[in-house]
């Protein structure tokens, strides 16, 4: 997409560039940028072109940062092809936002890069899709809407299939079993990162068993197994070390209906491990898409919708939360349409133009960043809203 041509632009002919753009996800994100240019999100003048970039040729895509201020990164797996974009982007000036799920590569590009972006003053910010921000900007919303101290949260997803059924695609697929085929490296990846113990605030949260019977929804739960308590976890190390905002505990959850869907998932789950053996260290899938009913993707998106339901409590104005228990709670909600190719899309884009336009209201310095810790200021849950991923408030504090 091209900009207005005055400024930094003409050195950065493009405001930004979707990479994989052919690719499933990135046809996808590419129509959003186009619906948002035509509703006027983007300033300035805006056309269409083709660049063309390759993870195994380095020229190529520092040719295509050196063009953009923002790299919209949709190829993945992103342990395979992630890094070089990231890499690319930071040596020639470009921020770069992805939609990863990943923590393995999340936080393997913040102990390699974090420092060398803050030089270059570029943000990379990872996890902008639905992994993770209807969970990290919406523990913030709960946290901004409670009059007192938020000290704990859990959410709980619930998605409901429209006629066709769930669509999962073959990138999605491959991210998921190969980050749980590797949770080894990511304990060592901790390790060298060396993170600053987050404190707990207030009563400490009790985690759940692996399948609950969860009584608000009158279901049984899981725990939620993608990337969100990582990606929360960071924000709210960030904005407690450097904003000394009080962190908050987060649990992540996932509805997954009545008895015979507990039975399902335990004969899905060893499906799922012992592709994770045959998968660990490597190997490959098969190149298509994986969809559970009818093949055709975009009418299993039809009617398909995801709602995250968030249970915090905390303390009242003037109680010290250092001190007795917990005396308000409140209830909060995100909602939105499909959540992997109609959601991730819309994330992904409003993230963009919040990273574009809200320049103020970022980290001061550049850095590779989670969402929450970057745009925690910004106006994006009022721009996700505008787009039918609605934050709002379910219940009041109640004392």
């Amino acid at each position: 997409m091209a900009s207005d041509g005055t400024g930094e632009a003409a050195e950065r002919p493009y405001e930004l560039v979707v990479f994989g753009a052919s690719g499933f996800t990135g046809q996808f994100v590419v129509e959003e940028v186009a619906r948002a240019a035509a509703c006027g999100e983007l300033r300035g003048r805006w056309a269409a072109a083709v660049l063309l970039g390759d993870v195994g040729d380095a020229g190529s895509l520092a040719a295509v940062a050196r063009q953009t201020r923002l790299v919209l990164n949709c190829v993945g797996p992103y342990r395979f092809f992630g890094e070089p974009v990231v890499e690319a982007c930071i040596e020639n000036g470009a921020s770069c936002i992805d939609i990863s799920g990943e923590p393995q590569f999340l936080e393997g590009m913040y102990l390699k890069y974090n420092e060398k972006a803050a030089e270059k003053g570029v943000y990379i910010i990872g996890s902008c899709g639905f992994d993770s921000i209807p969970a990290d900007m919406g523990v913030l919303y709960t946290r901004d809407k409670l009059k007192g101290t938020l000290t704990a949260v859990e959410s709980f997803l619930t998605v409901k299939s429209g006629p066709e059924g769930a669509c999962i695609h073959d990138g999605t697929w491959k991210s998921a079993i190969y980050g749980l085929a590797d949770q080894d490296n990511l304990r060592k990846l901790r390790k060298k990162i060396g993170y600053v113990p987050v404190p707990v605030v207030g009563a400490k949260l009790k985690r759940r068993g692996l399948v609950f019977y969860n009584q608000e929804f009158k279901e049984y739960s899981i725990p939620f197994m993608g990337s969100d308590v990582s990606v929360v976890k960071r924000s709210q190390r960030y904005l407690h070390t450097e904003l000394k905002e009080t962190p908050v505990q987060y649990g992540a959850y996932v509805n997954i209906g009545g008895l015979g869907s507990v039975i399902k998932l335990m004969f899905a789950g060893i499906l799922f491990l012992l592709l994770m053996l045959i998968l660990s260290p490597c190997a490959c899938l098969i190149e298509e898409s994986y969809c559970f009913g009818d093949h055709t993707c975009p009418l299993q998106m039809d009617g398909t919708s995801f709602t995250m339901t968030f249970f915090g409590e905390g303390y009242s104005e003037g109680q010290d939360p250092q001190s007795g228990k917990p005396n308000v709670k409140i209830c909060t909600e995100v909602k939105g349409p499909e959540p992997g190719y109609v959601a991730t899309p819309i994330a992904m884009v409003q993230a963009a133009i919040s990273l574009l336009e809200d320049t103020a209201c970022l980290p001061k310095k550049g850095g590779v960043y989670s969402p929450g810790a970057a745009f925690s200021k910004t106006k994006l849950i009022d721009r996700l809203n505008k787009r039918g991923v609605e934050f709002s408030v379910i219940s009041k504090p109640e004392v």
